[in-house]
């Protein structure tokens, strides 16, 4: 058996290797949102209903699972959920944080369940290549949106969609992005603490509290009629984020009745104000980039901007250091 996934690994290793190649010369990937579903991909569907929900929803998140793993809490109840966004092209990314961070065996009795959140791509190679890479690790999951800049409020939704559906008894959930290094020593004991009663409504993270940006120059460009408030609600950098599992659920049932909006962080403070539930400020996330130093990267939970490279480093180097005092 691990004769055949090493040889999976390899194959997958030399055809990321050639697509990326081909890609470079090729033409940039849409941001359109569609349903046109592909087929090289084995599609594992679940129907979700909440049957409190009354009224017909404005935003029916109306995609389906391409890929999908939905027997992941089966065995166990996870005490954590990590959901990180990802694109296709970022399997560098991915695979450092299996081997670092984002090993599910890191914490002997502790359930972590790791998974990377993903929308189709336009290239059909690219689909296929994670494809064989789900079918290695099997952490990823794929809904028949096209990933985009556009369309990560989707993807969001799509990792509570899963959490409420195949994970709903999980104790707390982190959303976070591939480029980002998680002290993981500081929020499991730290801040979740294991041993203790699970909290309810809880959501804590960077919070930013703004307003939107009308200069179309800008990445975070915000039209009028889009939202013509001068202000938003309080919330948290999509950099990095933790609720308990039971708003996984509720903000995505708010967010059935809640018009999109593109910037995913913004849009869950939306949710969230709706549902009466304030975020707590937490100065362990950190939503920049952080030059190292082993003292103050035991501080912190999240960093921002963390390549693959630097993740391997900064974790060998936390990881052996451990006896040493700052």
């Amino acid at each position: 058996m691990a004769s055949k996934v090493s040889c999976l690994y390899v194959l997958t290793v030399v055809c990321w290797a050639s697509a990326l190649w081909y890609l470079s010369i090729t033409r940039p990937t849409s941001s359109y949102t569609g349903h046109r579903q592909f087929n090289s991909i084995s599609i594992a569907r679940k129907n979700v209903s909440f049957g409190n929900i009354r009224t017909r929803p404005i935003n029916p998140h109306s995609f389906d699972f391409l890929i999908n793993e939905p027997n992941k809490c089966e065995k166990s109840v996870p005490f954590l959920v990590i959901l990180i966004s990802t694109t296709h092209k970022e399997f560098d990314a991915r695979q450092a944080i299996r081997e670092t961070w984002g090993d599910e065996n890191n914490f002997k009795g502790i359930k972590i369940a790791t998974l990377f959140l993903l929308g189709k791509n336009t290239d059909p190679v690219l689909n296929q290549m994670v494809e064989q890479e789900s079918q290695i690790f099997h952490d990823i999951i794929v809904e028949d949106f096209i990933d985009s800049y556009h369309n990560l409020t989707l993807k969001t939704l799509m990792g509570m969609r899963w959490v409420a559906t195949f994970c709903s008894k999980a104790k707390y959930v982190m959303k976070t992005d591939s480029d980002i290094f998680v002290n993981m020593d500081n929020l499991i004991y730290k801040l979740l603490k294991p041993n203790t009663k699970p909290r309810r409504r809880y959501f804590t993270g960077y919070v930013i509290n703004g307003g939107p940006i009308r200069d179309v120059r800008s990445k975070w460009y915000m039209p009028r009629d889009l939202y013509p408030d001068s202000n938003y609600p309080p919330f948290c950098s999509g950099t990095g984020y933790i609720f308990s599992a039971d708003v996984a659920e509720l903000i995505y049932k708010t967010s059935l009745h809640t018009r999109l909006l593109h910037l995913e962080d913004v849009y869950v403070g939306l949710c969230l104000r709706k549902l009466g539930i304030h975020p707590f400020q937490n100065s362990g996330f950190n939503h920049w980039k952080m030059a190292y130093s082993l003292c103050r990267y035991r501080r912190v939970i999240t960093v921002h901007q963390i390549t693959p490279e630097e993740m391997h480093r900064i974790w060998n180097d936390m990881s052996s250091k451990k006896h040493l005092r700052c």
